[in-house]
Formats: structure tokens, sequence, C-alpha cells
């Protein structure tokens, strides 16, 4: 009996898609009704990464996406400019509901996590906060201690500006000072808030799902030997006609290669004309 439970327990903490956070996490909502549009950096925050690896197929996830919804809409940190990306994995495609903005970039992306952090399984709800901690996503107090705890290390600026037929202007201002002398690489992710799912299927069926800072293109920019390079880009930009354009942003960080910890982001929503 006691090999029997203990295989159970083994089975139990393993299975990738039905790993629970803490029912107390969202107890105390975050007050409503900031401005959901991301603000380039002014010089006076310092802006956090907050990365969650969720599915529609995942009857735990909801609560994450509702936090992190909240977290770019509230802006509850004071000196932290907070940017959501919700990144949907396709593992739980294969159990009764396909999520429409799941994707292989977003399940291998956990898994370079999964690495980094030691872990041999990975899991939904999970967030990540400026690829240096990780913990249950529907957790807010786990969420607002990283984020204070982000805005602790100071990061270069980001400088965004749209040219012409969407190309972006991109410049990551050199770090003298950098701790980390690692390659570094650098992203730029085209990103739609304000989506909805009619869930059919699955564990979520029946449910109508509502999502922020969904990632639409995962692109690389390319590298630089470490942050005191700084880099400098353009980039043209294609969305494709499905997406709504008054919700999207552009958002580039630079991501040490070694670590996956987040050096420097910035974000900015797409022009409304092209």
């Amino acid at each position: 009996m006691v090999v029997a439970a203990a295989l159970l327990i083994s089975f139990l903490i393993t299975r990738q898609p039905s790993i629970s956070g803490s029912a107390d996490a969202n107890k105390k909502a975050m007050s409503a009704g900031s401005n959901p549009a991301t603000k380039m950096d002014d010089g006076k925050s310092t802006p956090v990464l907050v990365e969650l690896f969720t599915s529609e197929g995942c009857s735990s996830c909801p609560p994450a996406d509702a936090l992190l919804m909240r977290l770019g809409r509230t802006q509850p940190v004071q000196g932290a400019d907070v940017i959501v990306l919700e990144e949907h994995v396709d593992y739980w495609d294969r159990l009764g509901w396909k999520d429409p903005f799941s994707s292989e970039a977003a399940t291998a992306r956990q898994g370079e996590y999964a690495t980094g952090f030691g872990n041999s399984q990975v899991y939904t709800p999970q967030m990540i906060v400026d690829g240096h901690t990780e913990f249950v996503g529907d957790s807010q107090n786990d969420a607002l201690r990283s984020i204070r705890g982000a805005i602790q290390t100071p990061k270069p600026a980001v400088q965004l500006s749209w040219g012409k037929s969407d190309q972006l202007a991109i410049r990551i201002q050199p770090q003298d000072n950098a701790a980390s002398r690692n390659e570094v690489d650098v992203y730029l992710i085209v990103a739609e808030n304000m989506l909805h799912s009619d869930v059919k299927r699955g564990e979520n069926a029946g449910r109508a799902l509502e999502h922020d800072g969904v990632t639409r293109q995962f692109i690389s920019l390319g590298k630089i030997k470490n942050m005191s390079s700084g880099f400098s880009s353009t980039y043209s930009t294609q969305i494709a006609s499905t997406w709504n354009r008054g919700n999207l942003r552009a958002v580039v960080f630079a991501q040490d290669r070694q670590n996956h910890h987040v050096l420097a982001a910035g974000a900015i929503p797409f022009p409304s004309v092209s």
C-alpha cells in the first residue's frame, strides 16, 4: 500500500497538464482603472518583463491569465513598468481543446527556462519575472514580490520608435557597468491585448476567456557580445489581417544567453496608421 501511494503521488506531481496554484493567491484583487497601454521608458520606472506560460485547455490557468491582465493594466508596483507576455504552450492541445493561440515556440521557450531553473518538468500556469524567478502563475503575492525585487537591478534604456510601413527603430543603450559578460540575445515580440475565446471542449468547456499580452510573433533580432556593447537595429514588422492593430504592442528585450536573465526591456504600441 505504501509503494502504491508513493507511485500515485509521483504521478500527480509530474503530470504536466494539471498543476494548480494556491487557492489563496488571488483573494485580494488589485484595483482596476489604469491605462493598459505600455509606455516607453520615461527614466522614472524600471521595465520588468512578466511572462506567463498558459493554455486554454488548463482549468488552473484562467485565474493566472486574469492576474497577468491586472498586472499589465493596473501597474501595481511603484517604480516598475510591468510588461506582460502571455505565451500559450501546445502540449495541452491533444487533451480536448486546441488553444487557438498555442505554439511550439512557446513550449520550446518554457523548456529552455526549465533547463535554466533546473526543473525536470514544465507546468501551467507558470509565471516568470525578468527570467530570474518562477512560480505558480496565479500567485499574486509571488508576482508582486518578484516585481519589487526586479526593479532593484538597473537596466539600460530601450528606445523604440516607428517609421514608415511599420518599420521599428530599436536602440538599447550600452551598460558600461554590466555585471554579466555573457552573450545576449535580443528579441522582438508582437503581442496583442483584449483577446477573447469561447472554449467549447476540454477542462474549460463552456467558459469565456479573456487575454492580454498574447504572443503573436516571436522574432530573434540577433545577438550582442554583452550589454556593454549596446544594440541598434531596424525591423519591418508585418501583422496579420486578423489582428487588431489598436491592441498590438511591440515588445523588445535583451536576455542573457546562459542564465536567461532579462537585462533590458521596452514596449511601444503599434501606430494607428501604417
